[in-house]
Order: C-alpha cells, then structure tokens, then sequence
C-alpha cells in the first residue's frame, strides 16, 4: 500500500480527529488518532493489518506481542497473517504484565506490535518484558508513530502511518490557555 493509501483508509474511518486532547502520556494535543474508530470497521483495518503483517514476513518471526487493549486485536490479526502465535500484555497494578498463561519462551524471535505512538512509554514496558523473558526481540511494528519518527527504540521499528502532531506539556498548551474544553478520549490504565 501507498503512504496516501494508508492515510485515505484512517481518514475514511474517522480516525483521525482535530480538537484538544489529553494524550495517555500526559501531553495534550490538537490532534488525534482514535485507534478504535478504526479497528471497530474491519473494512479500513482489515487491510491495514495485512500490511503491517506484510512488512514482516521475512524476518522469521517467532511470536507477536501486543499490549492491551488495542495490541489485543493487533497481535492477533499480524499473527494470524503471519501463521504464528499472538500474545497480549495487560497492566496489573500499573505495570505492563503478562498474564492468562501467556508465555515467550527464551530465545524465541518476537515482534512487539502497537497502535499509537507519541513518546513510545508503553513498547518500552513491553520491551522490558520481553527482555526478562529471555526473549529476542527483533523489531516493532506500528500503526501510528505521532512523534514524527523521533521515537527511537533502538531496534528496527516500522510504521504504517508516521504524523508530526503537535504536543504540550499542560502548563505550555495554547488550547488550555485559550480555555478550549479538553478531552480525555482514552486510557490504558497507566499511572
């Protein structure tokens, strides 16, 4: 698929929003990304998943690793294109955890998988998890990078749709001192 392909498939779904937003990193923005307005319309992200699968499929991956909650659909559909497992991380007591029996065994080759990426806090907790379960982690795959490619995980990391948006500490936002209502759309439960 085309960056402009990509792009058309998140803006026919709505995805893509304008107004002020409380991000899950704290940072408040003028923009964005509701993951679940895509993945709730298979007809948009049907397609972008067999993409992010697509980009991978030669890299011999072992198992793919998602955190909860929009991971949970990711990992999935990106195992099942690749015919391999996909496993979930759920937060438990604030800290990104593996749970339901889920396992990665020592050396197995895992892809971490995510939806939105602003500062790249929550693959950073799954990295660590994967790293104590001995695993070998060999690249993340993204829908969204908000930080415009500055995030850097130090490993091969791949993004289907990468956006330089606009973020604000609560006390530097315009929107907040223009007295624009903010918004919270989503949470991961991080602390």
């Amino acid at each position: 698929m085309t960056k402009q392909e990509i792009k058309d498939l998140f803006l026919k779904s709505g995805a893509l929003k304008e107004g002020h937003f409380k991000l899950t990193s704290g940072l408040h923005s003028p923009q964005y990304v509701n993951k679940f307005d895509l993945l709730s319309k298979p007809e948009f992200a049907a397609p972008l998943l067999e993409e992010m699968a697509s980009r991978w499929k030669d890299k011999m991956v072992g198992i793919v690793v998602g955190p909860a909650v929009g991971g949970i659909i990711l990992s999935y559909e990106v195992a099942r294109h690749l015919n391999i497992t996909g496993i979930f991380l759920e937060r438990k007591n604030g800290a990104m955890t593996m749970t339901r029996g889920f396992e990665i065994k020592p050396g197995q080759r895992v892809l971490i998988v995510e939806d939105v990426v602003t500062t790249g806090g929550s693959v950073r907790e799954v990295c660590d998890v994967v790293n104590e379960a001995g695993g070998s982690l060999i690249g993340i795959s993204l829908m969204v990078d908000r930080s415009g490619g500055k995030v850097n995980f130090g490993i091969e990391t791949d993004s289907l749709l990468t956006l330089d948006l606009e973020t604000y500490t609560p006390d530097e936002c315009p929107l907040c001192h223009d007295g624009t209502a903010l918004s919270t759309p989503g949470s991961t439960g991080k602390k």
